[in-house]
């Protein structure tokens, strides 16, 4: 198993799927890393040469930001909405749907399970 920005990668997907399990990299940015450090994308992870491994490893951690650093900076710029008390601030600290989704039938996900208004027979 490859070890990229400390998450293992399988080796039996082909690479272009395989960064796709580092936080922060879907396919598009996986294909556009691949031809920057000229890998083929169809390769699988356990037919990469150590160099080719190090030239994605060094990309990744100098160009794009993954992970902790990303999780971080979206940790912090909804505590900046939260802050500064704006519309979409104060639906992340009501647990509410942040983008426009209707909320008297769903949004179950955001807003947790029904509170039970009538106590089931036994």
């Amino acid at each position: 198993m490859a070890r990229i920005a400390g998450i293992e990668i399988p080796n039996h997907k082909r690479v272009e799927v395989g960064l796709t399990y580092i936080y922060g990299i879907g396919r598009s940015k996986s294909k556009a890393i691949l031809e920057y450090v000229k890998v083929d994308l169809n390769k699988k992870i356990k037919d990469l040469s150590p160099e080719e491994i190090n030239r994605i490893r060094k990309h990744i951690e100098s160009e794009e930001m993954v992970e902790g650093d990303l999780k971080k900076k979206v940790n912090t710029d909804i505590k900046r909405l939260m802050d500064i008390n704006c519309y979409r601030g104060r639906r992340h600290k009501k647990g509410l749907p942040v983008r426009g989704q209707r909320t008297k039938t769903n949004a179950r996900t955001r807003k947790g399970p029904r509170g039970s208004m009538i106590k089931k027979k036994k």
